[in-house]
């Protein structure tokens, strides 16, 4: 791991309430404050950049019947049928900073925001952050993100497409992020906390009304990203339901297993006979027989896991491939041509609406997957292996 990423999980370690010690995970890579590929417990306390600023970003994927070579092959007058799947996601599915023009429904967030509500105390004591999150987060929901958020088309080992999902709480999850960190850190000077400011590490007690206020916010901000990867899920599904009915005699299109994971949030756990914390920022859930998702980079392979429920690492393993290289240090040593090259050369697809940037997620900038799953293997054990067929981005 890199110094700075060293370093940050030291900070760590000398926090009065860490329950046993930090687990960084093999994809770790620094993040703000706390790694990413991080996970700690926390003994009555939570640290809102320990789960981030994208909380409840996570990832969901499902099976399909369809055989991959049925949309490699199909021309249509469009062209071939994975590229013209491809368009109509993007089409249908907002990406980078962009958002549907009209409100989109959402039982949840209605029944939330409704005037009886168990939420509604949180509303009226944080006006503020309210008016920051809604009503824009209506407009938000079913929406992609840019960075390394995607959909991919991708092919198990019998040659079935399957579609995975990366995506988050959009700009809700860092507005709340960013609210209780500024009044934790106003807090913790006003408690004449010893933790540095210069770790951004600040906390709040669980047992506080600010801890508490935290705590609801960010099971909302978890539930809002859920419940934005659902919508983009059982779009996609409409596509390939609609366009492989439409240009093919393919028999009924089916669908299987699906996950919906997050990799950014904090929850109350007992681990080592002590109920605790857990804050996994950039890591996933692996208790013993869980399923979970571990992407690789793009243009690379993925691989669906069964968790093994280590204790050492707090039931947890990797959420993907990790970053060896920042976006800066990217966009300055890789180009888009090299990029364009590179994909082409692994026959994959790219949908996006420019291809200006690209190189901040190229392949080259992650670490190898293969060397990551190998370095987890008392963690999780493959279940499927997917290679990437086609790619949306922002």
């Amino acid at each position: 791991m890199d110094e700075n990423c060293r370093q940050q999980a030291l900070n760590l370690a000398e926090l009065p309430f860490i329950h046993k010690w930090v687990a960084l995970m093999p994809d770790t890579h620094m993040g703000y404050g706390m790694p990413i590929g991080g996970v700690i417990a926390a003994r009555g306390t939570i640290i809102p950049n320990a789960v981030g600023v994208d909380i409840g970003c996570g990832v969901v994927f499902f099976t399909t019947n369809i055989p991959v070579q049925l949309v490699r092959e199909c021309r249509t007058p469009q062209g071939l049928l994975l590229e013209v799947i491809t368009k109509n996601i993007l089409r249908e599915i907002p990406v980078g900073f962009s958002h549907h023009q009209k409100r989109q429904e959402c039982t949840y967030l209605s029944n939330l925001l409704a005037g009886g509500s168990a939420f509604a105390e949180e509303l009226r004591r944080h006006p503020q952050l309210a008016d920051l999150c809604f009503p824009s987060a209506f407009k938000q929901l079913g929406t992609l993100g840019g960075g390394n958020h995607f959909i991919e088309l991708q092919e198990d080992e019998e040659g079935k497409l399957c579609v995975m999902l990366h995506s988050g709480s959009r700009n809700v999850g860092k507005q709340v992020c960013d609210y209780f960190n500024r009044m934790a850190r106003r807090l913790n000077e006003q408690w004449g906390s010893t933790i540095p400011p210069s770790y951004q590490l600040a906390y709040l007690p669980v047992n506080d009304e600010a801890g508490q206020s935290y705590l609801r916010w960010m099971d909302m901000s978890l539930n809002f990203a859920g419940e934005n990867r659902e919508l983009m899920k059982e779009r996609v599904k409409s596509i390939l339901r609609r366009l492989v009915t439409k240009y093919t005699d393919f028999g009924d299109v089916e669908f299987g297993m699906e996950i919906n994971a997050h990799h950014n949030y904090a929850a109350l756990e007992t681990h080592y006979g002590e109920e605790v914390w857990v804050h996994r920022k950039g890591a996933i859930s692996a208790r013993e027989g869980e399923l979970g998702i571990v992407p690789g980079a793009m243009g690379r392979t993925s691989y669906i896991v069964k968790g093994l429920g280590n204790p050492e690492s707090f039931c947890s393993c990797s959420h993907g491939a990790g970053r060896k290289m920042g976006r800066r240090m990217a966009l300055a040593t890789y180009s888009e041509k090299e990029v364009l090259k590179e994909l082409k050369k692994h026959s994959v697809v790219l949908e996006t609406p420019s291809t200006k940037g690209i190189a901040d997620e190229a392949p080259f900038v992650y670490k190898d997957i293969e060397d990551v799953m190998a370095q987890q293997t008392d963690l999780a054990v493959p279940l499927l292996k997917l290679r990437t067929v086609a790619v949306v981005k922002g």
